[in-house]
């Protein structure tokens, strides 16, 4: 998968999640949210949180090559399938534990995050490899 996005968009997603991830606390801080307005900004932060992930994923890399490419689609497989283990021990809980009212709604926000895990630990683990001048396959 190729990168769509200039090099400066990868620390302004990390940016963009820092921010969803404290606004609402400043905006209840300030007084802002409410109880009629908190299902607003939960998914507000969640939108923002996706935004900045989907940033930091097609974002350019210093260095970009055809190995980045690779890491980039080997994470996107790895949080796919860590993403449905996740999402099974979270049905299996519910299951077990009798609750059947609550779901979970943040399935492509878990996806995201952690394909931008898989991501970062895959660049630096090519960028140490090619340091020691490992073959990386």
């Amino acid at each position: 998968m190729k990168a769509l996005l200039p090099i400066y968009c990868r620390p302004l997603g990390y940016f963009v999640i820092a921010l969803a991830l404290f606004l609402p606390f400043i905006m209840l801080m300030m007084g802002k949210v409410t109880d009629a307005n908190l299902l607003f900004y939960k998914e507000c932060s969640k939108l923002l949180m996706m935004l900045g992930a989907l940033m930091i994923i097609f974002a350019l890399t210093k260095n970009e090559n055809f190995d980045t490419e690779q890491i980039r689609n080997q994470a996107t497989r790895n949080a796919m399938f860590l993403t449905v283990l996740f999402i099974f021990g979270g049905m299996l809980y519910r299951v077990a534990k009798g609750d059947f009212l609550s779901v979970d709604s943040s399935t492509f926000l878990i996806f995201l995050i952690l394909n931008v895990l898989c991501l970062e630990f895959g660049i630096k683990k090519s960028t140490v490899d090619r340091l020691f001048k490992r073959d990386s396959r």
